[in-house]
């Protein structure tokens, strides 16, 4: 147990990255995995509502655009959860 304490997070750019690729990737790479998957869910859910809500005529992005911004604001999410934990890690490692 005490090595997966000691271990160093991941890098907040991969972390990033994942968070871009995949909606809470970015919040289980960095150690949160309850926080990514309420992320996913919610920007499945509404995908789904705005789908549902909007015209055959509305674009794809249109159309799925409730989960998409679900999903923008979990990219800045991740990202400082896992600076904020380097950092941590960091600080007390030089210390």
């Amino acid at each position: 147990m005490t090595a997966a304490v000691n271990r160093p997070p991941l890098n907040p750019y991969l972390v990033l990255a994942l968070a871009v690729i995949a909606p809470g990737a970015g919040h289980v790479a960095a150690g949160e995995p309850e926080r990514g998957l309420r992320f996913a869910f919610f920007t499945l859910v509404l995908a789904v509502v705005t789908w549902h809500f909007s015209t055959p005529e509305q674009s794809f992005v249109g159309r799925s655009a409730g989960g998409l911004f679900i999903w923008a604001i979990s990219i800045p999410d991740a990202y400082k959860v896992a600076r904020v934990r380097y950092e941590y890690w960091k600080q007390g490692r030089s210390a």
